[in-house]
């Protein structure tokens, strides 16, 4: 498929996507249904304890959701809400093993699109300064 059907799977089809089997299975047989599909066999889940393996199964599901919508809506490229979209799973990690309260999404997400925001000026502010530069030298 390609990154625009991605971007509209909800994050729980995600979760579950690579067990369409067992999920089409539990759900004739009315049993349980699967946690984690191809997402089982990210290093985050072997990171985690046996008890919140389906937490974060359904915590990267989200976070991969997300991270495909922007990268298919986006009007640029850029590596740096996945990087911290990563570093949020990794505190939500440390959340369930030691307790530390992680950081909530909305404050992570403005604080990447402000240094997105600032590095454009800068950007602008480099290209005006050269145009001068090279005004001059004419």
């Amino acid at each position: 498929g390609s990154l625009t059907n991605l971007a509209k799977c909800p994050s729980s089809t995600l979760q579950i996507l690579g067990a369409e089997k067992a999920l089409f299975r539990a759900l004739k047989t009315r049993g349980n249904t699967p946690k984690y599909g191809l997402i089982f066999h990210s290093s985050f889940i072997g990171r985690a304890s046996a008890k919140n393996k389906g937490r974060i199964a359904r915590y990267l599901a989200n976070k991969c959701s997300i991270a495909s919508r922007i990268d298919c809506f986006a009007d640029g490229a850029t590596t740096a809400f996945g990087e911290k979209l990563r570093e949020q799973v990794e505190e939500r990690l440390d959340f369930y093993d030691k307790g530390v309260a992680p950081r909530k999404n909305v404050d992570v997400m403005k604080e990447v699109i402000e240094n997105l925001q600032n590095k454009d000026e800068e950007g602008e502010e480099a290209v005006e300064a050269s145009g001068k530069k090279s005004k001059k030298k004419k």
